[in-house]
């Protein structure tokens, strides 16, 4: 049984392969030379600091269950604050707690928070009293919520909200994919504001924070994962091709001169869209096909540690998101030493600000060398924040092509990519490409995979997979 990728979809995968079946044999096959993918923490000023991903949604229960399968339960811990911000305007305003995914359910909290202009907030309410804007098939974010709000909406709380997660645009974005909650509604409700009422009225009030993480760092999931799942990991080994024998998979692996290949019963491909693609371009041409497809975003992190002393006040919430109509190149920044207290508490003489650089259509931003980009970085907390004097640390992350853009009709796009799949017998996919970006929905990808595979396994020998 292989798994060819080694992020934390892979390993998850690897991880519920074994727990169906303790005796399976288990190779996870990884390119890069550590496992992770965009899960990785690394020293700022002494502070161990996720250099990826920093948080996972804590109310989809995958994340945490992961964690707590690969005995790291006891490290999830909760967020010091939730409160937020938006650049707008030139200043930072806060960001309405009564909204989903930027699209407001409470006008008076929208006015309180200055984020539109007077003529923007006038025209929200207006949607209560518009013709229903009727939504049939799958439109772009953008072009729904403009309909029923108008553009400052769009510009100045959904695009700020949707890059952050996807780096990408509200008007390429699939309002299905991305928004699935308001795209429900969209088919049966008049009102966009009274349906984001209804969502926002439904939350429980004892729900939790949205977020959480592992006091030692989102970075330290992956190895806890691919220790818990019992598979020979294999690391610097590139999958270049996947061919179907008569009773499994072939797996061509490395530089021509220096091939090797590996016989498999079952494998699942936990690569971003494009090396899937590829490595099904001969078997599963119309699944290929259809990845080919899925464009992919870039982003950068730059993490500064300054003195506590460097900032005029103490930085409030947990950080501001910045819409590209401000023309800036930071679009976003995490007080990550005031979101997450236990970063706080290992230096309580250090902030640490994460700035998040890079959408989709700004490359030329990301072009620019490391030094180029912390000097971005730091001129925003100059001017922002008011900070005084140079960081006591800095480090530079870039994630090329890591955010997969699920741009209008990508849920049609992902149904044909795995019923082309159905057809071939102990092969899956999962990941980021197909149902959510974030780690629960990666999780929940690889349980689905892993659990398609056992039962191919079962199904075609009769027996425990572990005799498979």
């Amino acid at each position: 049984m292989v798994v060819v990728g080694g992020g934390i979809a892979g390993l998850a995968a690897a991880l519920y392969l074994n727990r169906a079946d303790a005796g399976l044999r288990i190779t996870v096959l990884e390119a890069a030379s550590r496992v992770g993918g965009k899960l990785y923490a690394s020293q700022v000023a002494g502070v161990e600091v996720d250099a990826g991903a920093e948080s996972m949604l804590a109310r989809r229960p995958e994340g945490k269950e992961l964690a707590r399968l690969a005995g790291l339960g006891d490290d999830l811990v909760d967020p010091g604050t939730t409160r937020a911000a938006v650049l707008s305007r030139g200043s930072l305003r806060p960001l309405p707690r009564q909204q989903v995914m930027g699209v407001p359910s409470d006008v008076v909290a929208l006015a309180r928070s200055g984020i539109l202009s007077p003529g923007g907030l006038a025209r929200v309410p207006l949607d209560q009293f518009l013709p229903p804007t009727l939504v049939t098939g799958d439109v772009s974010v953008a072009a729904y919520i403009r309909a029923r709000m108008g553009s400052e909406v769009v510009d100045r709380l959904v695009e700020p909200l949707l890059g952050g997660v996807y780096a990408g645009r509200a008007d390429m974005l699939s309002l299905d994919a991305t928004m699935p909650r308001i795209a429900a509604v969209a088919r049966t409700e008049r009102s966009l504001l009274q349906a984001a009422r209804s969502i926002t009225a439904e939350a429980p009030a004892d729900a939790g924070p949205v977020f959480t993480t592992l006091r030692t760092g989102l970075g330290a999931l992956p190895e806890a994962v691919a220790k818990e799942s019992g598979a020979q990991i294999r690391t610097g080994v590139t999958v270049r091709d996947l061919i179907r024998t008569s009773d499994g998979w072939r797996l061509v692996t490395g530089p021509t001169r220096d091939e090797e290949t590996i016989d498999a019963d079952a494998v699942v491909l936990a690569v971003p869209a494009r090396p899937a693609s590829r490595l099904l371009g001969r078997e599963v041409p119309r699944a290929a096909a259809e990845l080919a497809g899925i464009e992919y975003a870039s982003m950068a992190i730059v993490t500064l540690a300054y003195p506590r002393t460097a900032f005029p006040e103490p930085p409030e919430g947990s950080g501001y998101l910045v819409p590209p109509v401000e023309g800036r190149p930071v679009k976003a920044a995490t007080f990550s030493s005031v979101k997450w207290p236990h970063l706080a508490e290992a230096d309580r003489n250090v902030v640490i600000v994460r700035c998040s650089l890079g959408r989709l259509g700004e490359e030329l931003v990301l072009q620019r060398d490391d030094a180029e980009l912390t000097a971005l970085a730091m001129n925003e907390m100059a001017e922002i924040m008011g900070v005084r004097g140079l960081p006591l640390d800095t480090r530079v992350t870039r994630w090329g092509g890591s955010l997969p853009q699920y741009d209008v009709g990508h849920l049609d796009r992902i149904a044909r990519v795995r019923a082309a799949i159905a057809g071939q017998p102990g092969l899956a996919v999962c990941g980021a490409a197909y149902e959510g970006v974030g780690i629960p929905a990666c999780v929940a990808t690889a349980r689905t995979a892993a659990k398609l595979v056992i039962e191919h396994l079962r199904d075609a020998h009769g027996a425990p997979a572990s005799e498979a």
